[in-house]
């Protein structure tokens, strides 16, 4: 009966080397598969690129860490779920969120904290200085503005939506910024020449 004990942690040792290689064999065949999608997604959600193969290896540490003690049923909505808390937990430790930090913060669900009472202010003052120097612009400039610096539209696409030329197109988009410029700031700004 002495030998028990030895037989016991034999098992053991052999159940253990049988659930590391399961969990080698599974993060190969399962989650290496899912490497190009999950840089896309820390690539997409992290603003500073030069970390995302290390938050890949995070991850992936995570997750061989995890299925040591339970294989997941969804490979695929596991490492994803790590990496997004992973992501979350960065943000908590640093602190601070600007905008760059999340391109998608809704993709994260991370709840941001507020801004303060008088950020808020200033943010709302800015935006209606804004918004009534975009009103002040004549009709054809606003339009070309609104499409161009708001939607993003190229001055091919913005030329078309208004049926002009992409030179009119130039000329508006310069006389609505040089405005807005002049409206924002309360100065003449001047090209150098």
């Amino acid at each position: 009966m002495t030998e028990a004990p030895d037989t016991n942690r034999e098992n053991a040792n052999r159940d253990a080397e049988m659930t590391a290689s399961a969990v080698e064999d599974w993060f190969v065949r399962e989650v290496l598969p899912l490497e190009a999608a999950l840089m896309q997604f820390l690539q997409h959600n992290w603003r500073n690129k030069a970390d995302i193969t290390d938050l890949r290896q995070d991850v992936y540490t995570q997750v061989f860490d995890a299925a040591q003690k339970t294989i997941p049923d969804n490979t695929r909505a596991f490492v994803f779920q790590t990496a997004r808390n992973l992501l979350i937990n960065r943000l908590k430790r640093e602190h601070i969120v600007p905008i760059e930090a999340v391109a998608d913060v809704e993709a994260l669900n991370a709840a941001i904290e507020a801004p303060g009472p008088e950020r808020t202010t200033i943010a709302r003052d800015e935006l209606r200085r804004l918004q009534a120097a975009l009103d002040r612009l004549p009709p054809r400039a606003r339009e070309a503005v609104v499409l161009g610096r708001i939607e993003g539209l190229s001055g091919r696409q913005i030329a078309a939506r208004m049926g002009i030329t992409e030179q009119a197109v130039s000329h508006h988009l310069i006389t609505g910024v040089r405005a807005l410029v002049n409206e924002v700031f309360g100065e003449d700004r001047k090209r150098p020449q």
